[in-house]
């Protein structure tokens, strides 16, 4: 039995570079869709949002000239493209997803309607969410609350690099200390800047909890669904 019956887990899209400066890494690739594959495999209704910072920030371009409206609708491209990438994985593990898209793009991705998110749960479908929200000034943390919400998940599982949440950054302060559970108002309070403040304000007025855990050990996101301790509650 998994410990949740919906989930939208949030994935960067930066993690996807592994040790490369750019792009995809295969290999990380198909170390999230086998970890995905496996969640499946407990009857749980996921929903995946991934970010495109692999590929390109909107909010970084405007630093190099770029409109921040086009630059934006840029990183809502780059999600889609590791929105397929991911959903190409999936297909070739034999798991069964289906990609929509927050702006009309037909055929590359359905566009989004909650409707279809309940018919692809029907067929055992996993949901890959793109394009952010479709709109600029938006990020894909928001996007992830907001499609959360929506598919009335039980949890929002952010995925990083580390295994949870620090009072300061563990890759720098070898002092840091981890939190097992903690408030929303406190993060906020703390400055810990687990996601926007959009995302986290759309959480804490609709009571979705959300667990920061390490995506990139194998396992882990298995051990969450069965109940297990792997990363930092984050209660509304």
């Amino acid at each position: 039995m998994a410990a949740y019956k919906r989930i939208l887990l949030k994935l960067s899209g930066e993690a996807l570079m592994a040790s490369k400066s750019y792009g995809i890494d295969s290999d990380r690739l198909m170390t999230y869709a086998r970890q995905i594959k496996a969640a499946s495999a407990l009857d749980v209704k996921i929903g995946i949002v991934i970010g495109g910072g692999n590929i390109f920030r909107g909010l970084q371009g405007t630093n190099h000239g770029f409109d921040r409206i086009k630059g934006d609708y840029m990183g809502m491209l780059a999600t889609v493209i590791n929105g397929l990438a991911l959903s190409s994985a999936l297909e070739s593990l034999g798991v069964p997803n289906r990609v929509l898209t927050a702006i009309r793009m037909e055929p590359v991705g359905e566009f989004y309607n909650k409707r279809t998110v309940e018919e692809a749960f029907r067929n055992h479908e996993i949901v890959i969410f793109s394009a952010g929200t479709g709109n600029p000034f938006f990020t894909t943390d928001t996007a992830s609350a907001l499609r959360a919400i929506e598919m009335d998940a039980d949890i929002l599982l952010k995925g990083t690099r580390v295994d949870g949440i620090y009072d300061k950054d563990p890759e720098k302060y070898s002092d840091a200390i981890r939190f097992s559970e903690i408030t929303m108002e406190e993060t906020y309070a703390r400055g810990l800047q687990i996601m926007d403040l959009t995302a986290i304000t759309l959480c804490r007025e609709n009571k979705l909890p959300i667990i920061v855990f390490d995506m990139n050990l194998e396992g882990n996101l298995l051990r969450l669904l069965k109940g297990e301790s792997a990363g930092t509650l984050v209660r509304p």
